[in-house]
């Protein structure tokens, strides 16, 4: 069967996913080289693809389920490697004090499935309270509930009144002390331990302050270099990775030093640190859009007067060291720090990465292969090879022409399953 812009593909698509076993692609990205290849077909058995074949080449079966996106250009589905899906962008400060963990966690499948329809397929949730990722991601692995694959933290782990963690709204009489605060190098081994056997695939920690915690300072450094290395260790031996929060110079080599697998922010980061990333091949995840959002929106939606001064000493310096450290070369991942700002705006992150160095194909090579590699996930996710996932994203236009219009996909589909229609 044929699949067109008919009433019953509507249906279809309002009452869930639908499987599809072949896809005919006007335009299809080979992301690696770069090259565009004209009318392909893709062949998909149990979610993954098995051929890449020519239109000319490939004989459809009259019963098959076809999708025609003859008149697409498709890109593999985008990762995004720093999202907090759970809670909403415009409850900030101390409105979010009035936010119960269970109301974060139905905010958490909004979201989730808001991020999905933007055309990202897998995301790495970098923290949250009560272990509520792995329950979101463990439902919609099951086929419950509709988001993208997700690689979960659960608590991020840092020092007592740090910015990860912590509950720095409350005073000292609510006794309010964050799921996973940790001093000294034992401690943080045993947050380590407790975060994995309850299920998480990423071990995320704090070495500076941030932008938008209460009373710490943006760049100055959290945890010591022997708590990191203890953390690290501890992670690595395990089989996790470990994502850094980092902003402040000394912290992001305190990170480097202890080994972590990514940098995210990178703010304030030097020469000296471009240069440790760079041999090291860790990665930088460099969030260079919300700094808009929080300036513009941010007072509306409650973030405190001192993180918008914060933001304000922040976001430029940031943007200028994404623009070198990506001329010298250091591995960078996609990550807009969505959670900060609404999902599902998670693409207009593009059109930042460009205007501060990257051409289009860089930019998408960040959000697919780079980030497939940074997750250690490159045989399922990231590119439309045989083997991989059929995860891809199809756009009325070229994204290499103009990446803008990466903001308004017109197919989702994850796993051979398509999610979105325009």
């Amino acid at each position: 069967m044929r699949w067109t812009y008919s009433l019953v593909l509507l249906l279809l698509i309002h009452s869930g996913a639908f499987a599809t076993d072949y896809v005919t692609a006007g335009r299809l990205l080979d992301v690696r080289s770069g090259d565009v290849l004209e009318k392909q077909v893709l062949t998909i058995v149990d979610g993954r693809i098995t051929a890449v074949t020519s239109q000319a080449d490939t004989s459809i079966p009259d019963d098959s389920d076809h999708l025609d996106l003859s008149d697409y250009f498709v890109t593999p589905g985008f990762m995004d490697a720093h999202v907090h899906l759970h809670g909403s962008a415009k409850i900030q400060g101390y409105r979010n004090l009035g936010m119960s963990q269970a109301t974060a966690t139905l905010w958490g499948v909004v979201n989730a499935r808001k991020t999905l329809h933007a055309g990202f397929t897998t995301v790495r949730q970098v923290g949250a309270p009560g272990f509520a990722d792995v329950a979101l991601r463990d439902m919609i692995d099951s086929g419950e509930l509709t988001g993208p694959r997700m690689l979960v933290g659960g608590p991020s782990i840092g020092i007592t009144g740090g910015h990860c963690s912590d509950n720095n709204l409350l005073p000292f009489d609510r006794e309010s002390i964050g799921d996973g605060v940790a001093d000294g190098p034992w401690r943080m081994r045993a947050i380590v331990r407790r975060n994995i056997k309850f299920g998480v695939d990423v071990i995320k920690t704090c070495s500076t302050g941030g932008v938008l915690s209460k009373g710490t300072e943006v760049g100055a450094p959290q945890s010591t270099v022997e708590e990191l290395t203890a953390l690290v260790e501890e992670a690595h031996s395990h089989g996790r990775k470990v994502a850094s929060h980092a902003h402040g110079t000394t912290g992001i080599k305190n990170a480097l030093k202890a080994g972590v697998d990514s940098i995210e922010h990178a703010s304030f980061i030097d020469d000296e640190g471009i240069r440790m990333a760079k041999r090291q091949g860790t990665y930088l995840v460099m969030d260079i859009y919300n700094t808009e959002y929080i300036l513009g929106e941010g007072e509306k939606a409650g973030f405190l007067a001192e993180s918008l001064a914060k933001e304000r000493r922040t976001g430029a310096t940031q943007r200028a060291n994404f623009q070198k450290a990506h001329e010298a070369g250091v591995k960078m991942a996609f990550g807009s720090d969505a959670g900060v700002y609404p999902h599902g705006d998670n693409a207009r992150q593009f059109s930042r990465m460009v205007r501060f160095g990257m051409t289009p194909l860089e930019a998408l090579q960040a959000a697919t292969i780079n980030t497939a590699d940074l997750f250690g996930r490159s045989e399922d996710i990231g590119e439309l090879v045989v083997g991989k996932y059929a995860d891809f994203v199809a756009f009325s236009a070229s994204p290499l022409q103009d990446i803008s219009i990466t903001e308004r996909p017109s197919f989702v589909v994850k796993g051979g399953e398509v999610v979105k229609t325009p």
